[in-house]
């Protein structure tokens, strides 16, 4: 056999020997075929054109079109039964000169509310009492709920609730239309959510002024406590006498000033909210991916549709402004920022979504129609597209099986006219395969790799203010790691057997692979926004399908004609998709907190964009004769970027009153009394609750002294609540990342309330009650932590909310009602000794709305203007009972 072996090898030996001439003449063959590949490809000249191509479609058409609102209607209008934005504008400026409406001041629960009345009275005088009766309700109502790690409890909070109602109705299902005119601290809350309070009254006067039939009464709802947070809401959904009756929500907020209104959450499990929406709405932006990222809770946001949802079991939209946000919860939200047109496009999609949803049969029985959720999408405002998940699951994975097939049928006709084996084409294309795997983890990492390099050197944020840096930054390295693989790849093989243009052609057959692996394994996930991979998938589908049924497919570079025609549409969509949560983003990142690098956030999301949109274009520049061109200027592009952005002023995130720094921080005084009421701790300073990646480190670098600064990290894992007046929920969530600057001169309270123990009784089985009394601001909190050997049993408050936390947290506020603070707990010892202490307690006591004293208005002067600040004076009080 050894013999048999070593005769043929010496056979096939000689006959390689015998044969020089023919192998000369077939690496002649295989020149000539290289330069004739190589005259096929397009001159290096046009390779820019090309990318610039992309480039100018995204501004000619993506921007234009997202930034788009229609003509703000004017009082000439009025009689044509439509929204008129120019009433509901002049209605905002007045709100807008009110000032803050912080719950608990004079401007939120007597002007703002003595106005709106005002408001509603003028409408209801005008309403045709022959088609409806109106009537309207000012609800003071006080209450308690567990709001993520603490109780909010709320004490006199107001609605104002107006009720239309079609005349002889006996309809007992109602509509909810909601929206806030209270604000935070500093802002006129124009945008947030003032303008959407006047287009709530706007739609409510164009409806009763019209002569048309509703089936269904519809309940306006504006309440005053949601920034509190969402305490109004909370009373109306559990207390009022209508709210049994309403069993669907259009909760209308704000993230932003002006612009469109996005939809980011529907139902749960109403399809037919989003079919409505399609059909009555007159400008469109939804998207299923935006409300998949808002309830995966990594937004600083939340809104009252999650209480109407959860205490209320109600269905509904979830729509809000969201175009610059920078402005939001800051003095800087005012009337200049509104257009008219902006308020035009909310009461458009208002007037028709009430008109539809009041005349719904679906109303009359919402569970009837639960059948699961929604996949929906805008095409750039122009078109809305929607289907049910279980339609959208068999909709991926056939798009996904299509693809995969038609890439198989290309592979082999490859083989075909290649005069080679399937086999041999696909060992190439399994190489490919590898290749463009590695392209895709480059596109997405590398932008990853500089958000991360420049944080470590305290960069982030570059873009804050200038978003224009993104390109060099993130999108650019994505284009390099998308285009370097395939490059190398076809750069350096040596296979002359497979034509130059069906090796590119399999090198996008392997990026359309890494997609539909990819859109089967978010499907199989449960993500609904697999639909953004399957459609980009469909319109890379078609053109090969066009191209496999026609001799495109097998004429040089011919096929390519028709696949950049169609990745038009995919370009368009997942471009405007990703700029909408990159405009919707960046500000967040501002109140991001300082523990995450936002970065990272943004640089993977321009790095998806990219792979999405270009990532079947990109490789195209193979097409021309010298792509490295291409690659050494996004490789030029990205080194000045990065350059521009970390060594000059472009790259500072701030500027005054566009894109300033949120800066909030409390003016302190702390007291600590020991449990025989002996004074321990008395010191004073400002406590700053930095809300991006960059912290102190900009004020540091102003005029503003700031020596002494230190994290109080270290104090909250020795003290309960690490000692200080953490003003709410979301202060106490940030902790860890507050810093404490100390102050020499002591800070005098405007007063000095006190936690009062009323009484202290026995009540038996090892049990002990301590009723407390407090006279507080209309804004507090009681920290609450037994010491080891006691427990909680019993109170005053929810019980399901007893051992949820080490130190209990009780935020308290009140608008109409200032009576005092009162609450009594119960106490568990094995031993039955309550002679000794049991715990200890925390008063935190804020003035809101006061400016401190003057050093502290001094030290506020010096704070450079790009920073907007939040402070006012707090006492906070440690007691041991």
């Amino acid at each position: 056999m050894w013999q048999a072996v070593r005769s043929r090898f010496d056979s096939c030996k000689n006959k390689i020997s015998d044969e020089p001439i023919e192998d000369d003449v077939r690496s002649a063959s295989s020149k000539k075929i290289r330069n004739e590949e190589q005259n096929l490809r397009g001159p290096w000249y046009l390779e820019g054109g090309f990318l610039l191509f992309w480039a100018l479609l995204f501004a000619a058409v993506v921007l234009p079109l997202f930034y788009s609102i229609p003509r703000g209607l004017t009082i000439e209008d009025a009689n044509k039964g439509v929204f008129i934005a120019e009433r509901a504008q002049n209605n905002l400026y007045k709100l807008g000169e009110i000032g803050t409406k912080v719950v608990g001041s004079d401007n939120n629960e007597n002007k703002t509310v003595d106005y709106l009345l005002g408001l509603v009275s003028q409408i209801q005088e005008n309403c045709l009492d022959d088609y409806f009766d109106v009537e309207v309700d000012l609800q003071v109502v006080s209450g308690a709920y567990i709001h993520w790690t603490m109780v909010n409890k709320y004490q006199g909070v107001q609605n104002i609730v107006i009720k239309l109602s079609p005349k002889n109705t006996t309809s007992t299902t109602y509509l909810l239309v909601n929206s806030h005119f209270d604000s935070k601290p500093t802002s006129p809350s124009v945008g947030d959510a003032g303008q959407m309070v006047v287009a709530i009254l706007e739609v409510f006067q164009v409806m009763c002024t019209t002569k048309q039939n509703i089936r269904h009464p519809v309940i306006f709802l504006l309440n005053g406590a949601e920034e509190n947070p969402l305490q109004a809401s909370h009373g109306f959904i559990t207390q009022h006498k209508w709210a049994p009756y309403c069993k669907v929500v259009l909760n209308l907020d704000a993230a932003g000033n002006g612009g469109k209104d996005i939809v980011f959450q529907t139902g749960p499990n109403s399809p037919w909210l989003v079919e409505t929406y399609k059909s009555s709405a007159k400008h469109y932006l939804a998207t299923t991916m935006a409300e998949e990222i808002f309830q995966t809770g990594i937004l600083p946001s939340d809104t009252d549709f999650g209480i109407f949802v959860t205490y209320g079991n109600l269905i509904g939209l979830d729509t809000a402004k969201f175009i610059n946000g920078f402005a939001y919860h800051t003095k800087y939200d005012q009337f200049s920022n509104i257009p008219r047109g902006s308020i035009q496009n909310t009461g458009d999609n208002l007037l028709g979504l009430v008109r539809s949803i009041a005349n719904s049969t679906e109303l009359d029985n919402t569970a009837a129609y639960e059948t699961g959720h929604a996949i929906f999408f805008d095409v750039l405002g122009l078109y809305f597209i929607n289907y049910t998940e279980s339609n959208g699951v068999i909709l991926n994975y056939a798009v996904a099986g299509v693809a995969l097939v038609l890439i198989f049928l290309s592979i082999w006709r490859t083989a075909s006219i290649s005069d080679v084996s399937l086999g041999y084409v696909l060992c190439w294309f399994i190489l490919i395969l590898v290749l463009q795997i590695i392209a895709f983890v480059l596109g997405i990492g590398l932008p990853i790799v500089v958000a991360y390099v420049f944080d470590k050197y305290g960069l982030s944020l570059t873009y804050f203010s200038t978003p224009a840096l993104l390109i060099g930054l993130y999108i650019c390295p994505s284009l390099l790691g998308l285009s370097l693989p395939s490059y190398i790849y076809l750069k350096l093989q040596k296979n002359n057997k497979v034509a130059f243009a069906q090796q590119l052609q399999l090198v996008l057959h392997g990026h359309a692979t890494v997609l539909a692996l990819l859109d089967i394994g978010l499907t199989v996930y449960g993500l609904r926004s697999a639909y953004v991979p399957t459609w980009t998938l469909i319109f890379y589908a078609i053109p090969l399908a066009i191209n496999l049924l026609t001799t495109l497919h097998d004429r040089g570079f011919s096929w390519t004609g028709v696949l950049k025609i169609f990745q038009v549409v995919p370009f368009l969509y997942n471009s405007y998709l990703i700029y909408c949560f990159i405009v919707t983003l960046i500000p967040m990142m501002g109140r991001f907190g300082r523990a995450t690098n936002p970065d990272l956030i943004i640089s993977a999301l321009c790095a998806l964009g990219t792979v999405l949109a270009l990532g079947f274009v990109i490789p195209l520049i193979n097409m021309f004769r010298r792509p490295s061109m291409i690659l050494f200027a996004l490789l030029a592009i990205s080194a000045v970027t990065m350059y521009t952005a970390s060594s000059t002023q472009i790259g500072f995130p701030y500027r005054p009153r566009t894109n300033v720094q949120r800066l909030p921080y409390l003016h302190v005084r702390r007291i600590f009394y020991e449990y025989d009421g002996t004074v321990v701790k008395d010191d004073s300073g400002y406590l700053f609750n930095f809300q991006d990646r960059r912290g102190a480190a900009p004020l540091k670098l102003s005029t503003l002294n700031m020596t002494g600064l230190v994290s109080i990290a270290t104090d909250c894992t020795t003290v309960m609540m690490c000692g200080y007046p953490l003003y709410d929920h979301r202060w106490v969530k940030n902790r860890l990342q507050i810093m404490w600057l100390p102050r020499e001169e002591q800070i005098v309270p405007p007063s000095e309330p006190k936690l009062e123990l009323l009484a202290k009784t026995e009540v038996g089985n090892n049990t002990v009650r301590l009723d407390f009394r407090a006279n507080t601001t209309d804004h507090a909190s009681v920290f609450i932590q037994p010491y080891e050997d006691v427990s909680i049993v019993n109170w005053t408050l929810p019980l399901s909310y007893i051992g949820q936390q080490t130190a209990s947290h009780l935020y308290f506020s009140y608008g109409k009602d200032n009576s005092p603070l009162t609450f009594s707990v119960d106490f568990y010892k094995l031993d039955d000794d309550f002679e000794v202490p049991l715990g200890q307690f925390g008063l935190s006591i804020h003035w809101i709305g006061n400016e401190g004293d003057a050093i502290s208005q001094t030290f506020a002067s010096k704070i450079p203007s790009f920073a907007a600040r939040v402070d006012w004076p707090a006492f906070y009080q440690r007691y041991i009972f």
